[in-house]
């Protein structure tokens, strides 16, 4: 019986060459290694990715970088260096795919453009990630996580009555990302079929104004746009967290018989059930903070663990409020052996498994690595004896 560990990934085999920096296309092509793809990282040399220099907080290394960019090869090469371009007609003319986020422009300057690209390697896969897209208006505009979080009006309802907040992760650049990973995979099974390849165009706007579908329809036509409430929702109450004697707990409630079971064994309470002002959840929106008065003042008298048994006895969805030191921890992660080791150079650091789980294949989960760490292999192997 084939060991579990030695059974073949989707993606070995396949060559990704990436010319990339900070989170959007390094997320990307992670996720491509961790499938078993071979991805050599294109760096500057002397500098590489600038996400390497974000902070020191993992061992000395960038807490972005490590996330996105273990099971990868670094190859330190200065591609505005003439000796640079035969290196990379070497690597391209071998790879299944190209994924480069570098400055608007850039790849088209060193002459990586998809139509310059098509004729010389018809089977190579191009996937391009910006802020923008790669036509319009916009092309050539700078983009980062929090303009792009600004352009698509996500700031606009994220945050509370008095300002606005942007969310506490790089959600454009993993939104991309996500769409580019995703792209590469349906380019690879079209060239199975076609035995040609394909050009990528993801825009950070248009990956994340695709996840704002319900803001924007809830303003269809010029209706109001939802309002910025925190941790609670626009359109559902009860929906966030409560004070309990002890912190806070999170709940939501979907539909009326929840919130009749709710009344009946959580508050215990039966009449606030039958109050016209929370007879619908419309009117529970609208009346939200006479309402949560009523349910603080019960949770009051409760713990945090008394809060959640009685949540749980009703079926009603909860969690814990969670700091990052509890989600290193988090007993569901544990339970479900989550955590690997990797290393970068002679340090081992946990990671996470991807959240897809499949049976026929463990995940690559490969390294970290040193910048240019693999640039004297890699020569070697493409015919290339001496750097550049």
């Amino acid at each position: 019986m084939t060991n579990h560990t030695e059974r073949k990934r989707p993606l070995d085999g396949i060559t990704v060459i990436s010319l990339e920096h900070a989170i959007a296309a390094p997320f990307c092509t992670r996720q491509l290694a961790d499938l078993g793809a071979r991805v050599i990282k294109v760096e500057r040399p002397g500098v590489g990715d600038f996400a390497r220099n974000y902070d020191e907080r993992v061992d000395g290394m960038s807490s972005h970088f490590v996330w996105v960019n273990r099971g990868k090869e670094s190859l330190a090469l200065d591609l505005k260096s003439p000796e640079a371009q035969p290196v990379l007609d070497k690597l391209l003319s071998e790879a299944d795919v190209l994924v480069q986020n570098l400055a608007p422009g850039a790849s088209i300057r060193l002459g990586l453009g998809y139509e310059e690209l098509h004729e010389k390697y018809p089977q190579l896969i191009v996937c391009d990630i910006s802020g923008y897209g790669m036509s319009g208006p916009y092309e050539k505009k700078k983009a980062y996580d929090l303009l792009i979080q600004s352009e698509s009006g996500l700031l606009s309802v994220t945050g509370n009555d008095n300002e606005m907040a942007k969310v506490g992760v790089s959600i454009a650049d993993i939104c991309a990302g996500m769409y580019g990973y995703s792209s590469i995979l349906v380019a690879l099974r079209l060239r199975d079929q076609t035995g040609e390849g394909s050009h990528i165009d993801v825009s950070m706007l248009e990956s994340l104004v695709e996840w704002m579908g319900f803001p924007l329809y809830y303003t269809y036509e010029g209706a109001a746009a939802p309002t910025r409430n925190g941790d609670s929702h626009a359109t559902i109450y009860p929906y966030g967290s409560f004070a309990t004697a002890n912190g806070s707990v999170m709940f939501g409630l979907q539909n009326e018989r929840e919130w009749q079971i709710f009344c009946e064994k959580v508050l215990q309470d039966s009449d606030v059930a039958l109050d016209e002002r929370y007879s619908k959840n419309s009117l529970r929106v609208q009346n939200r903070d006479a309402l949560k008065s009523i349910i603080e003042e019960n949770f009051a008298k409760l713990t945090k663990a008394e809060v959640i048994q009685l949540l749980d006895a009703a079926q009603i969805a909860n969690a814990q409020v969670n700091e990052m030191s509890d989600v290193w921890t988090h007993p569901q992660l544990q339970a479900r052996n989550r955590w690997r080791t990797i290393k970068s150079g002679e340090n081992e650091l946990p990671a996470m498994l991807p959240p897809a789980v499949n049976n026929q294949f463990e995940y690559a989960m490969g390294d970290v690595p040193a910048l240019g760490e693999h640039t004297r292999a890699i020569l070697h192997e493409f015919g290339f004896d001496k750097t550049s």
